[in-house]
């Protein structure tokens, strides 16, 4: 625990007075328009520069070559059913990506879209899995002065002016318009999820702007949390002699990002709605039969506020209003036609147009005077459509229905609003912000990091059960369509409210080389017998009803934009933190997803393209690897590059969250609940003890999250993580009541336990592994992940407490202060020599999440000094000035030059590991400090057997779990 200040005299503490003037920040200082002390900052005229991605070394691509051409044949297929490929290295977005990313906008899981520092709309993942990272350059905010009786005037975009062809002659469109903003007096300050932008007398230098961006973003609130809306809240100081009259102004095109909006069929339509709430729905007309979306844009009208808009124009001069036109008249008058409110809905757009449409909002403001002015976004997109078919409905909609016309009350709710949001906000970020102990660039990086659980693709259904669309898209340009049913007939069965589809013997739908069905079965068959059918069928169906209060639904989060595979379980390890310490009915709900899933087998065939092997896709008591990609909860384990059945981390892993969630909460109910598949977890992994010490080995492949680092024999890493594991079991059997699995494990551990010491300590850490290749005794980063956990649910140490301290110290002074003076985090691995290992790619690559983790298990190892040097790392060298430039699109890891994998990456939520052990609830805090190994009763005759032969296997007993989907070994 952090006792005393730590780190107070270094920089990256950025206070706002060096990038806005004191009398700026104490004028602004008025309904919540300045930024706050602790802010992650930006001037606006910063450079974006563009970003390094990784490249491979010849012999890696020597190496790799198999499984790329396996890979590329693989992407080619899928695009072939107009799919994406979970895992794409080959296709590049057409936007190359750049340091400009800022905070996203909107609550969790209704599809999000993020804005850029310097105020551009960008990174559109309305659709799930889709994700286009291009701007709309119309969607903009401007503002619009008049002085002295209109003769001083400004008018001005609130973006700089780096837009291509500004002011070309005889445009219609938006480089018609005024982009007169410098930036180098104007300001970004970001705060998750709130963000403030000050225009510090740009473009009027007697005018101070500050733009404040809140999101709902509420722990714990379940309701406010999910909703699709963004309020932006305007604070204007007149600084001047005399009265200004200001109009801002919020344009926006109807589109879902890329182009979108050129598809035609789209609608705009003006409201006006209740409290003065005034705007826009744009009606927007998805392609691939994906549902509709329906944007609303809107402004607040009061008495000093005057709301009038545009509902339609485009951008170019054919049959309507241009932008030029539009942007006319704001100079001339500073607002729109107040007749153009009963406009009725515009007829639908050509394809090729692009449909936009405008709210201004106008104010007098007097000299000295301050006024304040509120518009707000919202996207109603009620329900949400994977590609093979499975409709669900999102969370918002058990609150607001689920009619797109919704987007108009949620916009009207979120200016009426967004000041208790801001509140409770404050309520949960101060006692964090205001602890003196901690160093400020953690704080504000900590809240900053939780950017990815709305941006990283995130989707949460209402917990009801999924409409199988008949129409399934995957089906209808498919080559091999003669291979589904000859008659035709759609076969569904009607279950606990939903419709599921029942396989038939020849098939469901078309077969893909992917799915490819062997050994005499038939082609395509989904399910092998009804058992497994069944089993399906309870997987699918939710465990709640959609009314039930305690549902708060189901919940996807990507393993990152690159890598589209939801909740990607390995990974999901490092970046729950998150979610338990905020959200923890979410965490719950998706480690039950998990726990059934342990309990279910789909038996369809898959090639796995590191090998070319086939085998089936989930297998009963392996921990899935994923909830899938095009078809979740149905279709799992999207990831083929290895057989995840023979990974030797996933099972661990699965049992460590499920312990620590349940110690953590408390919940007795869960913890019956998920018991069974702990212990099948548990009893799966019996296979893999080949020489009866109690202890797991690796096979010699990459059988774990790092899925390109080969590992021989016993393994630092997943001995570790099977130890912790466990010691899990054994503390919740316990609290259970399940005695006789309690003994089992406690014996296996203490077996194990002997073994993974005697052959991998070699005096001051755990070597990589017991093989004997030239990385075997390579010091690995992550290397006591199990003690990390194990610490952070409230178990006794692994180890002895000299030998946890030396390795961290090792790892320290090797993996962190080695490479580049500890400046970019900890590489995974490291040669006792000091040499960074380069035995694969991932072995020399800085992992930002597995440092956030190491830092966490220094902190909890009483190292808070290392801890923080090392966590600091990651901050300077992807969110400093002096970085690379990686802020609010944190990825997987980058090199020791700097150049990434995997942008938007899930694993860096392990931040909130770092605060779980500085501050762990109050459950882990209160529980009982006696070793739960000694509480075991063990019989004296299994006693002396261990003691007097050390490693030995362990005479079978005759009890086992009764209610254990396996049979027990014992």
């Amino acid at each position: 625990m952090v006792s005393a200040p730590l780190f107070l005299c270094r920089r990256h503490s950025w206070p706002a007075e060096e990038y806005v003037s004191r009398s700026t920040l104490q004028q602004l200082d008025f309904d919540g328009g300045a930024p706050p002390r602790l802010a992650w900052r930006r001037r606006l005229n910063s450079h974006a520069n563009r970003l390094k991605e990784f490249s491979v070394t010849f012999i890696e691509a020597m190496k790799m070559m198999t499984l790329g051409l396996r890979l590329w044949s693989y992407v080619r297929e899928e695009a072939s059913h107009g799919r994406k490929a979970p895992i794409d290295p080959f296709t590049r977005e057409s936007c190359k990506p750049s340091a400009s990313q800022g905070v996203p906008l909107g609550g969790m899981g209704s599809g999000s879209i993020s804005r850029g520092f310097r105020g551009e709309f960008k990174h559109w993942q309305i659709l799930p899995g889709l994700c286009d990272m291009s701007p709309i350059m119309a969607n903009q905010f401007s503002i619009f002065i008049s002085r002295d009786g209109g003769n001083k005037k400004f008018s001005s975009v609130l973006a700089p002016g780096h837009h291509e062809g500004i002011k070309k002659v005889g445009d219609e469109g938006i480089s018609s318009w005024d982009w007169n903003l410098g930036g180098q007096h104007s300001t970004y300050h970001a705060l998750f999820p709130r963000a403030w932008t000050v225009y510090d007398g740009e473009p009027d230098p007697d005018l101070k702007i500050s733009c404040r961006q809140i999101s709902p973003f509420i722990p714990h609130d379940y309701r406010e949390s999910s909703l699709p809306a963004c309020v932006f809240v305007y604070t204007l100081v007149n600084t001047g002699r005399e009265r200004a009259k200001v109009s801002l102004l919020m344009t926006w095109t109807n589109s879902i990002g890329g182009v979108s909006h050129q598809t035609g069929g789209h609608v705009n339509e003006p409201f006006i709605g209740d409290d003065g709430v005034s705007g826009v729905l744009l009606h927007h007309k998805t392609a691939k039969d994906n549902p509709p979306v329906t944007f609303a844009i809107a402004a607040c009208e009061t008495q000093n506020v005057n709301v009038t808009v545009l509902p339609s124009f485009g951008l170019s001069g054919e049959n309507c209003v241009t932008a030029r036109d539009m942007w006319a008249a704001m100079v001339q008058d500073g607002h729109f036609e107040r007749q153009n409110f009963n406009s009725g809905p515009s007829m639908p757009s050509s394809p090729g147009d692009t449909p936009c449409a405008a709210v201004s909002a106008s104010t007098w403001v007097e000299p000295h005077g301050k006024c304040t002015v509120a518009f707000a976004l919202s996207w109603a997109s009620p329900k949400v459509k994977f590609q093979k078919g499975c409709t669900y409905h999102r969370q918002y909609t058990r609150f607001y229905g689920t009619s797109e016309r919704s987007a108009v009350d949620l916009v009207h709710d979120a200016l009426k609003k967004y000041k208790w949001w801001e509140e409770e906000i404050e309520k949960w970020q101060n006692p964090i912000l205001k602890d003196v102990r901690l160093p400020e660039w953690y704080k504000f990086t900590l809240f900053n990091e939780l950017y990815f659980l709305v941006a990283g693709g995130t989707v949460w259904t209402d917990g009801g059960a999924p409409v199988f669309d008949e129409k399934l898209s995957i089906g209808k340009n498919s080559k091999s369509s003669k291979n589904a049913n000859k008659d035709g007939k759609s076969v569904t069965k009607k279950l606990k409210g939903g419709t599921i589809a029942e396989p038939t013997i020849e098939d469901s739908g078309p077969r893909y080389d992917d799915e490819k069905v062997v050994s005499g079965s038939n082609v395509g068959q989904e399910f092998v017998d009804s058992d497994t059918e069944c089993r399906n069928i309870e997987f699918v169906d939710p465990p709640n009803s959609r009314e039930d209060p305690d549902n708060v639904g189901r919940f996807l989060y990507l393993e990152g934009v690159e890598y589209i595979m939801w909740c990607t379980y390995d990974v999901h390890f490092y970046a729950s933190f998150a979610l338990l310490d905020l959200f923890p009915k979410i965490e719950l709900s998706i480690q039950r997803d998990f726990a059934r899933a342990v309990l279910y087998e789909d038996r369809r065939k898959v090639k796995f393209l590191a090998d070319g092997n086939w085998g089936i896709r989930k297998v009963k008591g392996a921990v899935a690897h994923d909830l899938g990609t095009h078809d979740p909860w149905l279709e799992m384990n999207a990831y083929n590059i290895h057989d995840t059945s023979k990974w030797k981390d996933l099972n661990p892993k699965f049992v460590l969250q499920v312990y620590r969630d349940f110690a953590a909460t408390g919940d007795m109910a869960f913890g019956r609940e998920v018991w069974p598949a702990v212990c099948a977890a548990m009893d799966y992994m019996n296979q893999f003890d080949r020489d009866g010490d109690g202890l797991i080995e690796n096979d010699g492949f990459p059988d774990q999250t790092y899925d390109a680092w080969t590992v021989h024999g016993i393994s630092a890493y997943c001995g570790c993580l099977w130890l912790a594991s466990l010691q899990a079991a054994t503390a919740m059997a316990h609290r259970l009541g399940d005695h006789a699995y309690a003994e089992k494990c406690t014996i296996k551990f203490l077996t194990a336990k002997h073994a993974f010491e005697s052959k991998l300590w070699n005096g001051s850490y755990f070597n990589y592994d017991s093989g004997n290749s030239s990385n075997s005794k390579s010091i690995q980063a992550d290397q006591l992940a199990g003690q990390w956990y194990a610490a952070s649910s409230g178990l006794p140490s692994l180890f002895d407490e000299n030998k946890i301290r030396s390795t961290l110290q090792k790892i320290f002074d090797f993996n962190v202060m080695k490479v580049r003076g500890g400046r970019i985090g900890a590489v995974n691995g490291m040669h006792p020599n000091g040499k960074v290992d380069e035995s694969c790619m991932q072995s020399r690559e800085i992992w930002t999440g597995v440092t956030y983790a190491l830092s966490a298990t220094m902190i909890l190892a009483g190292m808070e000094e290392q801890a923080f040097t090392t966590a600091e790392g990651i901050f300077t060298a992807g969110w400093s000035e002096e970085g690379h430039g990686y802020w609010f699109q944190t990825p997987e890891g980058w090199t020791i030059d700097g150049h990434y994998r995997s942008l938007i990456y899930m694993r860096p939520l392990a931040i909130w590991a770092m605060q779980w052990a500085l501050s762990p609830p109050k459950a882990i805090v209160e529980a009982p400090k006696v070793n739960i190994m000694e509480r075991i009763y063990i019989s004296p005759l299994t006693l002396r057997a261990i003691h007097e032969n050390g490693v030995r296997k362990i005479p079978p007993k005759g009890s086992c779990f009764r209610n254990s989907v396996f049979h027990c070994d014992c």
